[in-house]
């Protein structure tokens, strides 16, 4: 009888490790389906590029102000025969230049929004943030003649709220992988450089349009010859998020101090 009872004690240890074992197997099985809903594409979330082994990149201009850059970079653009680009406009500018967003219409580029104020949106209310957008749609709707579902943030400034009233008011937000920093006038070969060295399949590629950036139209040009030198195809960013698989930031919070 005891060695009956030892035989069964031996069993019944390796029945309680399986048991164990499953248990934790289990567990860990929990834990994974947790975390992809936690960090799932469901979640608020900012397009930065691509990923894709094609040389497609898109060249993406923001303006805010003024008159006297944008008709140069349609020209270059026009020139160089770049058919594809991605213009993000401020509603105050396009009210008051409705000629400059006619011509941007006219050369078949894509119009995204660029807000209303030119503030940070994470400093605002969440119904502040909703009547910035809201206003904008409005008037570039009316103004380009359909509704535009891209935006690019002031500043590219935004938190997991503005992401998620800008996904509510149906817009996706658009950010940018390589910056030419041409905002800040640090020469033309600078902006070339940055642009040229940096620049990669699938990128979304940040230059204004704004009166501010005095280098921009000097620098394209070249931008343009070198990045078509290595392989490279301009498309428009609702061409670029039709490839493969979008990179996101699903929930952090994004600050850039720009001038648009």
């Amino acid at each position: 009888m005891n060695y009956f009872f030892v035989l069964n004690a031996k069993k019944f240890k390796q029945y309680v490790f399986i048991a164990l074992a499953i248990v934790f197997a289990a567990a860990i099985v929990y834990s994974e389906q947790s975390n992809v809903s936690v960090f799932s594409n469901a979640e608020p979330s900012a397009i930065y590029s691509v990923q894709t082994e094609k040389k497609v990149i898109a060249l993406t201009f923001d303006i805010s102000w003024g008159e006297k850059r944008t008709e140069p970079i349609l020209k270059i653009l026009k020139d160089k025969n770049v058919n594809d680009a991605t213009f993000f406009l401020s509603s105050p500018w396009s009210k008051s230049h409705p000629e400059i967003v006619e011509q941007i219409k006219k050369d078949g580029f894509e119009i995204g929004s660029h807000g209303n104020k030119h503030d940070n949106y994470s400093t605002l209310s969440d119904e502040e943030i909703r009547k910035q957008i809201t206003t904008a749609h409005g008037i570039l709707t009316e103004l380009i003649g359909k509704e535009p579902n891209l935006i690019r943030l002031p500043n590219g400034d935004f938190d997991k709220r503005v992401l998620r009233i800008a996904n509510d008011l149906g817009y996706s937000v658009i950010q940018w992988d390589t910056d030419s920093q041409d905002w800040l006038n640090k020469g033309v070969d600078t902006i070339i450089n940055r642009v040229v060295t940096k620049a990669h399949p699938g990128d979304i590629v940040l230059l204004h349009a704004s009166d501010s950036s005095q280098q921009t139209h000097e620098a394209l040009p070249v931008i343009i010859d070198q990045l078509r030198a290595k392989g490279y195809e301009f498309v428009t960013v609702s061409e670029l998020i039709k490839q493969t698989e979008v990179e996101t930031t699903p929930v952090e919070d994004r600050t850039m101090k720009q001038l648009n």
